[in-house]
């Protein structure tokens, strides 16, 4: 059955991929209008109904978090660790993971762009701004790609101040390879991009992109000081449709 299942999403994809006409409809579903009706479903007490299948169909180990009467799905999607499942390492020298996922390392070049398979992007088209890119001339994009299983908040990489912090409203394509053949989607979709002064890294750019059923980004604060550590935000859902733990299910 999982295999099935698979393969029939698998078809769907490359149905709105790779076809003239499941373009025409993908329109439509990467709109942040759609998102945000979705959105209004996963916020309700009804969305409930949803929770132990998704749990069930994507294998998802719940020993890891506080098993809460959630109120709706979304509250589950961004369901809270026990203490001490995610360790920082609070060593001066050592930038911490802000999130769960599978990373990428990418080196920017003298003019700033650098490539995701077959799409090149630039810093500035990444961040909006082109004198801030010129500042990351030569350093590394660090990309992380979650999973439907994944924990769904994220913290800040090391200590620092927020300088300024952006959001930029785009659509909302899925993630995966697939759609990496045809679209930008890192400088596409919905992000919002926080620069941060950072104690021990030079200046950083935390960016949040959204992707399909996960189109709404909750930072907590816009200026500030911030701790190695430290929960900066949260992942929202806003479409569902359940699968059976592909990679790069988003």
């Amino acid at each position: 059955m999982k295999k099935e299942v698979t393969k029939k999403e698998s078809k769907l994809l490359v149905f709105l991929y790779r076809t003239i006409p499941g373009r025409i409809i993908l329109k439509a579903l990467t709109s942040p209008i759609i998102s945000k009706i979705g959105g209004v479903y996963m916020d309700s007490r009804i969305s409930r109904i949803h929770i132990l299948s998704f749990v069930k169909s994507n294998n998802i180990d719940m020993s890891d978090y506080k098993i809460e009467n959630w109120p709706n799905f979304n509250e589950f999607f961004t369901r809270k660790l026990k203490a001490g499942k995610r360790v920082v390492d609070m060593s001066e020298n050592v930038l911490a993971s802000p999130c769960d996922g599978r990373l990428s390392a990418y080196r920017i070049n003298e003019d700033s762009l650098f490539a995701i398979k077959n799409s090149y992007y630039s810093v500035e088209r990444l961040i909006g701004s082109k004198e801030l890119a010129k500042k990351f001339s030569g350093g590394f994009a660090l990309v992380l790609r979650l999973c439907v299983d994944d924990y769904h908040r994220y913290g800040y990489a090391c200590d620092g101040e927020i300088i300024s912090q952006k959001y930029i409203p785009g659509r909302l394509h899925t993630v995966r390879p697939i759609a990496l053949e045809k679209y930008p989607v890192f400088v596409e979709n919905t992000r919002e991009c926080t620069m941060i002064k950072t104690d021990n890294f030079g200046l950083m750019a935390q960016i949040e992109v959204g992707a399909l059923m996960i189109g709404k980004i909750e930072n907590y604060k816009s200026s500030g000081l911030v701790s190695k550590g430290e929960e900066k935000g949260r992942f929202r859902g806003h479409r569902f449709i359940t699968n059976e733990n592909e990679d790069y299910p988003f």
